[in-house]
């Protein structure tokens, strides 16, 4: 079931993310093959951001094709007797690389308690802060996100909002 605006699932989509917190996201590589890795996506209403090595296979992969898929699969959640609760975005993704992008979701992370937020400083390979070449921001704006999961087994529909 469609849903007019990104307010009708927030709630709920924000619910699934803080029991979830990682995901599973897909890129296309450099030779049209789907390649997937776990990121810890951080929310700001419709928008993620992960915090991640800026020279990592996913910048070639993106410079090719800036389409991301991510998916949060929760199996301990439950409708009924039937678990499992998913979300599935569809993002398009870029390099936030200007320097007050790159601090304010650094703060971000640091300042979000614990399990969304943690402290970037933590990662060996950051420890120059923010502004250290091996830091990355990926933006994902969203181009459909769907709540669903076993429950449409039970004849409760899929939520997906798409941005107008």
């Amino acid at each position: 079931m469609e849903v007019k605006s990104f307010a009708d699932i927030e709630a709920e989509f924000m619910d699934r993310i803080r029991r979830v917190v990682w995901a599973t996201v897909a890129t296309v590589d450099t030779k049209g093959r789907p390649r997937t890795r776990i990121l810890h996506p951080i929310w700001e209403g419709p928008t993620a951001y992960v915090a991640t090595g800026r020279h990592s296979p996913k910048e070639k992969h993106l410079a090719v094709n800036s389409n991301v898929s991510l998916t949060y699969w929760d199996p301990g959640a439950q409708v009924g007797h039937v678990r499992g609760d998913i979300v599935y975005v569809e993002a398009r993704a870029e390099w936030a690389d200007e320097r007050a992008d790159k601090e304010r979701i650094w703060n971000l992370y640091k300042t979000t308690p614990p399990p969304l937020g943690y402290d970037p400083a933590t990662i060996p390979v950051w420890k120059d802060g923010p502004l250290s070449p091996a830091f990355g921001v990926l933006k994902l704006t969203p181009w459909r996100i769907e709540l669903t999961g076993l429950q449409v087994m039970m004849g409760k529909p899929a939520l997906v909002w798409k941005p107008r």
